[in-house]
């Protein structure tokens, strides 16, 4: 395969990041592209000029010439499209996170993962910003194993989406899924553990209270505590705020053991900055041993071009650098279909702990 052709199901405001970032890759192309929203459509054949815009997804699948997918559609579709590719034509996936939006449907996600043939990478993100892969290159070596983690999301409020489905939580699973998946996800890969109680603190306080779709207010949360317990002993904690776009990072990663503590600060989209202020700032790495006291700080810069293809930081870019391997043959997906679920597991039972008001087990 000299040249990696993708079919694309999805093109929103993500889809989009997504058909620049191939754009920039050596060897690989987009053939085809299944949106069925027009306005979103003709935005992604501008990114995409030489790909086939498609009728539908078997019309997509149709096309042999197709090597892999990617899917960036509405989170409460995913499960059912997988269905769809898996009964159709299966092939290599990059799926967008989260997976799926329900208990119901993560019974029909185990379903379809026994029998899938082919290699399904989860797209998490956060993963391969540059300043958060540095972080987790390090922090065994600054911590001495970490015993307490804890990430800080201050941001600015959802977006508006085709047909405002982010709006409400039967479509995106609730904020702790939709949001959320992408730090549960950090939590295992950095603690090394699976979590075994969730309790959480969470709901609507500020964003789109004055907003109707339809008659309906969005039911969205924006704001929250979650901790989490690991089976290794070790603890983890998110916070949560989405009405915070004002500040200067937008997540801040720290990760705490007996050697010593290690920090990531990562700015939000460079796009969202006040010109006013200058340049926008530039990640950092802050490593601050027990042993001799002294905090070593390293800023992390991201390459010009990825900055202007989309909204993580590179990190799109790296990710897919990294699944176009595997579709060659070379090696599994680092964010298998179990990661995948285990992030939507534990949004869910944060979902359902700020309800109750109780700690959920897992």
């Amino acid at each position: 395969m000299d040249i990696i052709n993708y079919g694309v199901i999805g093109c929103g405001m993500m889809g989009q990041e997504h058909l620049r970032n191939i754009a920039l890759l050596p060897g690989a192309r987009v053939s085809a592209i299944f949106e069925p929203n027009e306005l979103m459509a003709n935005a992604a054949k501008a990114i995409a000029p030489n790909a086939r815009l498609c009728r539908s997804i078997a019309d997509l699948l149709s096309d042999t010439d197709l090597h892999c997918l990617l899917v960036a559609s509405p989170n409460h579709l995913h499960v059912a499209q997988l269905a769809e590719i898996a009964a159709v034509r299966p092939m290599p996936i990059l799926m967008e996170k989260p997976l799926y939006t329900s208990p119901e449907q993560g019974e029909e996600l185990e379903a379809l993962k026994a029998e899938y043939p082919a290699p399904i990478w989860v797209a998490m993100e956060y993963r391969y910003m540059p300043p958060v892969a540095t972080f987790l290159e390090q922090m065994e070596r600054a911590t001495g194993g970490v015993t307490m983690f804890s990430i800080r999301e201050h941001r600015f409020p959802f977006l508006p989406k085709v047909g405002d489905w982010n709006r409400f939580n039967r479509n995106t699973g609730g904020t702790l899924v939709e949001k959320c998946c992408h730090f549960f996800d950090l939590m295992r890969l950095v603690l090394r553990s699976d979590p075994v109680r969730i309790m959480a603190s969470a709901g609507q306080v500020v964003n789109h209270l004055d907003e109707t779709y339809e008659g309906e207010t969005p039911d969205i949360w924006d704001s929250g505590y979650v901790i989490v317990d690991f089976a290794s002993g070790a603890r983890a904690m998110l916070e949560l705020c989405m009405y915070a776009e004002g500040a200067r990072y937008q997540e801040e990663l720290s990760a705490v053991g007996p050697a010593g503590k290690i920090e990531a600060f990562v700015p939000g989209p460079g796009r969202f900055w006040p010109t006013h202020l200058g340049a926008p700032p530039t990640s950092q790495v802050i490593v601050s041993p027990r042993h001799p006291k002294g905090p070593q700080a390293v800023d992390i810069p991201v390459e010009a071009a990825l900055l202007e293809a989309g909204d993580h930081n590179g990190s799109t870019f790296y990710q897919h650098m990294r699944f176009l391997e595997v579709v060659r043959g070379n090696g599994n997906p680092e964010v298998s279909l179990d990661d995948g679920a285990w992030a939507v597991r534990m949004g869910l039972a944060a979902q359902l702990s700020a309800i109750s008001g109780q700690a959920v087990t897992l």
